[in-house]
């Protein structure tokens, strides 16, 4: 018999947009407290007496649980069902929060930061699902980087918290609870999204079986090498960009003697950059194709950046703008392109070995870096400790590059999924191979 849900019709496009809308906001809080250390990590310093390897720590911690909780992600999805279990992951991340800032124990704050991190990376995945859902063949990688934008507005607003907050940048706790307020706000958001779907759930049709982010071990070996070729390239760039903004505002501090609000700042130019131009990258791959080659030009832009924060003169401007022109240009078409690498019923298994994968190269950089910043003395006395960590940073942007390069050449081949295609040519050719 006929499957009774293959007569509905598909979403609404003004249903699409209002769950982009909130589970866009349940990512801000979600980036949001995830970037609190950062602009906190010199009080921390101050008050509790913490190392860098410390606080690499509290960021390496988020990301310890995530390369075991995305092989039980998809067994609790098809237990409880999505719209549960993504609001349980957001109920963690709150509660995280809440530990992270209710004492200055280190034990604690970082079980807090383990807590965190159970929810918060499951929870993004889920999300990057749920949008494949209700946007396939449609928007997509518009609709990818628009919500990345909105993520990462949390982002800069954790960063710039010492300006925008700066009454309670006083003592090491204030700026904590206020992620325990964004933890809140995205519960609240991802509350309005069940509501969503659940009332729109006998009008249109949405695959709930499609993508769960599922782990089966099996289906590891069928990927083919663009696909590993992302993986690279995806653990690569997160583990240059993200342990860097961990240790970003201090690194400014003790190298440039600047402000701790003009440090956030400069920072969060990267978060801004990307926050404007990863919907437009978006929308362009969408229209023109050429993803791969996107890979390889953001690739090759943050090659330099650390180096010239380092040895050169040059306003911070300059290194800032690039890095958050590469930082919206990669995410924007590699994230999206899995979905074209991929088959369907294979991409919660994609998303969430993926994710596996660079939670582990977070973790790693994020103590490494610590420890590379504590075995130099890096400090405002010795501006030139930190310069391991950045040929650290560099090194991770060539192999990127390298893993680009190698993507580009594999799409171009006979075997190529049509990443370089635009969405209209994908559709020209799936209807001909079709009929």
């Amino acid at each position: 018999m006929e499957n009774k849900s293959l007569v509905l019709k598909e979403p609404s496009a003004f249903y699409r947009w209002m769950v982009l809308l909130f589970v866009s906001i349940a990512m801000y809080g979600n980036y949001y407290i995830y970037n609190i250390i950062a602009p906190d990590a010199d009080l921390l310093v101050k008050f509790l007496h913490f190392s860098d390897s410390d606080i690499g720590l509290l960021q390496a911690i988020y990301s310890i649980p995530n390369v075991f909780m995305v092989l039980i992600g998809g067994i609790i999805i098809d237990k409880i069902g999505t719209r549960i279990s993504t609001f349980v992951f957001t109920f963690l991340c709150l509660i995280g929060a809440i530990l992270t800032a209710i004492t200055g124990n280190l034990a604690v704050m970082a079980a807090g930061r383990l807590v965190f991190g159970l929810g918060a990376e499951s929870m993004i995945v889920a999300i990057t699902v749920i949008l494949g859902r209700w946007f396939k063949g449609k928007e997509l990688s518009f609709a990818f980087g628009l919500n990345i934008t909105v993520a990462r507005f949390g982002t800069y607003s954790a960063m710039n918290s010492p300006t925008w907050a700066k009454a309670l940048y006083t003592g090491w706790q204030p700026p904590l609870f206020i992620g325990v307020a964004a933890g809140a706000l995205s519960l609240i958001a991802i509350g309005i999204y069940w509501w969503i779907e659940k009332h729109t759930e006998k009008k249109f049709l949405i695959d709930k079986s499609a993508g769960t982010d599922k782990f089966i071990f099996k289906e590891i070996f069928t990927f083919g090498k663009s696909y590993w070729y992302v993986v690279l390239l995806c653990v690569t760039f997160y583990s240059a960009t993200l342990p860097f903004e961990t240790f970003a505002v201090k690194f400014f501090m003790d190298t440039r003697d600047i402000t701790r609000e003009l440090s956030g700042f400069l920072v969060s130019i990267l978060t801004l950059a990307a926050m404007v131009l990863t919907p437009l990258f978006g929308l362009f791959s969408d229209f023109f194709g050429k993803r791969a080659l996107l890979m390889m030009i953001g690739s090759f832009l943050i090659m330099p950046v650390f180096l010239i924060m380092s040895y050169t003169h040059l306003s911070l401007y300059i290194p800032m703008i690039i890095m958050g022109i590469s930082f919206a240009l990669i995410p924007a078409v590699m994230w999206p392109a899995v979905t074209i690498i991929v088959p369907e019923k294979k991409l919660g298994t994609a998303y969430g070995l993926m994710t596996m994968i660079q939670n582990i190269g977070l973790a790693a950089f994020n103590l490494m870096i610590g420890w590379a910043n504590d075995v130099s003395s890096a400090s405002s006395t010795n501006p030139s400790g930190y310069n391991l960590g950045m040929w650290i940073f560099t090194s991770l942007g060539f192999f990127g590059l390298v893993f680009a390069l190698l993507l580009r050449k594999s799409e171009m081949g006979p075997k190529g999924h049509g990443l370089e295609l635009s969405m209209k040519k994908q559709k020209k050719l799936a209807s001909e191979s079709e009929s």
